[in-house]
């Protein structure tokens, strides 16, 4: 689910689309779609996101269920909103269903690693591709843009593997420090206070507040993370990254980079891990978070990561070994979208669908 004011029935489609691709390549049992509104949560207050939640719910749950369709946040989305959401379907079905949304808080039936999953996802991802060319995430600089949980725990993951993270943004204008992020800070503004994350600068004199997104990614940097939102960047940007040296990029958000940038990085052999296949993390570990509740069992943060470093791990091999074997050996895009493709495929047949 998003809510954001950018939500229309084409942007839905697209996100479905690919959804079904991604939740393909996660190896799980799950299939896939896509639902939101264009309502803003933003400064708006904790009594109007509740009472919105509610009204959205009392159409929704009609549609939803633990072996139906079952929902997890995105963008405008997140555990919040979840337990508003939650609590209005328990409060009209009057049954426990813990599976019937995911994201939720640990207290009330959610997956520990949850919250961490799509940042750490997309690391491990990158990860793998860099480790598959003999290359260190240590002591390499990464750009990040967004500043949300896949933009959190991406820094996060990336800093516990020596890497130095110079930015990170919000939808208006971005940060650049470049002694490295602070990133207790970043949480303290953004996930306590909901502030905006020019509040960073004031107190790192060291830092440099930009208004504006698109100019985080012409920071110098060895590794490219777009993590904000789709369509982030576009031809300009993609050239000056290469300009600047830019090894790998991997994208967290959904569909961050138009085709001519994606086809400007191929052309320049630039690492390139695709969203459907680097940001899985998410959606794997709710499909686990719905494993979990269907056990009524909550399994420990070091059992639910280490199934997502797998997943992860056994995502790349996938889109790997499938670029190797029908295009370019370096083309993930082609290898993700074919692994993907070949399993939806495959089951439409078995299934007598097509």
């Amino acid at each position: 689910l998003r809510f954001h004011p950018s939500v229309n029935l084409d942007i839905l489609k697209f996100l479905a689309f690919e959804q079904v691709f991604k939740n393909a390549l996660s190896g799980l049992p799950i299939g896939g779609a896509k639902g939101g509104s264009d309502f803003d949560p933003h400064g708006k207050s904790d009594n109007e996101v509740m009472h919105f939640c509610q009204s959205f719910m009392t159409e929704l749950y009609r549609h939803i269920g633990p072996d139906v369709d079952v929902p997890a946040g995105d963008i405008g989305v997140g555990g919040r909103e979840i337990g508003y959401l939650y609590g209005q379907y328990k409060r009209i079905r009057d049954s426990y269903d813990a599976g019937v949304l995911t994201g939720k808080r640990v207290d009330y039936w959610g997956s520990l690693a949850r919250t961490e999953a799509t940042g750490y996802g997309l690391l491990y991802f990158v990860k793998n591709m860099l480790d598959a060319k003999n290359i260190s995430l240590k002591d390499k600089t990464l750009v990040v843009s967004g500043s949300g949980n896949v933009a959190t725990y991406a820094i996060e993951k990336a800093q516990s593997y020596g890497a130095k993270v110079v930015t990170c943004s919000d939808s208006n204008g971005y940060i650049y420090d470049p002694a490295g992020i602070d990133l207790a800070a970043v949480k303290e503004i953004k996930q306590v206070r909901r502030g905006r994350i020019k509040e960073y600068a004031a107190n790192h004199p060291q830092a440099e507040y930009h208004e504006g997104c698109t100019g985080v990614w012409t920071v110098k940097c060895d590794v490219a993370l777009p993590c904000a939102t789709q369509g982030e960047i576009n031809l300009d940007s993609a050239k000056a990254l290469v300009a600047n040296g830019v090894i790998a990029v991997g994208e967290g958000a959904n569909m961050p980079s138009s085709l001519e940038a994606i086809e400007y990085f191929q052309q320049n052999k630039v690492l390139f891990a695709p969203a459907k296949a680097a940001n899985a993390g998410g959606v794997s570990v709710s499909a686990l978070e719905m494993a979990q509740n269907s056990e009524r069992l909550q399994w420990t943060f070091e059992e639910v990561d280490g199934k997502l470093k797998d997943i992860m791990a056994n995502i790349y091999q996938s889109a790997k070994a499938n670029a190797e074997k029908y295009a370019d050996p370096d083309d993930l895009v082609a290898g993700a979208n074919i692994a993907a493709f070949i399993k939806v495929a495959n089951v439409m047949v078995a299934h007598g669908l097509v």
